[in-house]
């Protein structure tokens, strides 16, 4: 068991010498296109968050935006109703039922214009997360872009320099 053991941990040491060993002294040219690539990944990360922060900006504006609409349209269907129920409690008793009818119509007209500036207004907010999302993307892939040229100077620089 100890010869076992023994072997085992002068293997490990083995496999760590060669894997030192192995390793190639970084030159300076390799380290300043370390440097260049390191730079330029951290202007494409805050290029990156400053984009998302933008997108993220403009969807909050755009959902606060939809809903001082939808409630200025429950308001104004509310308005409208309360009108149309006075018309109705002010009426005769011959004019009432003509009165509740006409209130009925106004009723679901203040409805369906209410349900339509509902509907338009989170089809712009859609609208405005998927363009946020669209220019998160974009900014993520240049990112990327940017640190895999970065990753191709250093390792060109340092396959010139072997």
């Amino acid at each position: 068991m100890s010869k076992l053991l023994a072997a085992l941990i002068a293997s490990l040491f083995a496999s760590v010498a060669m894997a030192q060993a192995s390793a190639p002294m970084a030159t300076p040219a390799v380290n300043k296109a370390e440097a260049k690539a390191d730079k330029s990944d951290s202007k494409a990360m805050t290029s990156e968050s400053k984009t998302d922060a933008k997108a993220d900006t403009k969807v909050d504006k755009a959902a606060a935006k939809a809903d001082k609409k939808k409630t200025d349209a429950h308001a104004d269907a509310s308005k409208t109703k309360a009108k149309a129920q006075a018309k109705v409690d002010k009426a005769g008793a011959s004019d009432k039922s003509k009165q509740a009818a006409k209130a009925e119509t106004t009723d679901a007209k203040a409805n369906a214009s209410e349900a339509k500036t509902d509907v338009k207004a989170d089809t712009k907010v859609s609208k405005v997360k998927a363009d946020a999302h669209s220019d998160k993307t974009k900014a993520a892939i240049k990112t990327d872009k940017t640190k895999a040229e970065g990753q191709a100077d250093v390792d060109k620089t340092a396959a010139k320099s072997n």
